[in-house]
């Protein structure tokens, strides 16, 4: 699956996207391979809580089903202004 990383995330693993072959069943699951792979990863996942995550472009919770997921997008909350 595609995994991709926006605004301070992508800063922080240095890549804009990945190819990421996973058993992950979960976002949550994905999450912590991606913390287990290094030190940058285990940094930008490290604050849950200001992150927002969508699957195939849906905003979800990370509770939710990759199982069938073509795309993980991982960003900061929006703000309007």
């Amino acid at each position: 699956m595609d995994v991709l990383y926006f605004a301070w995330v992508r800063e922080r693993i240095g890549l804009p996207r990945e190819r990421v072959e996973t058993d992950a069943r979960t976002v949550m699951d994905l999450v912590t391979q991606l913390r287990a792979r290094e030190e940058r990863y285990a940094m930008a996942f490290s604050d849950l809580t200001a992150l927002r995550v969508a699957v195939d472009q849906q905003l979800t919770d990370f509770d939710a089903s990759i199982e069938q997921a073509r795309e993980v997008a991982f960003f900061p909350p929006m703000t309007g202004g």
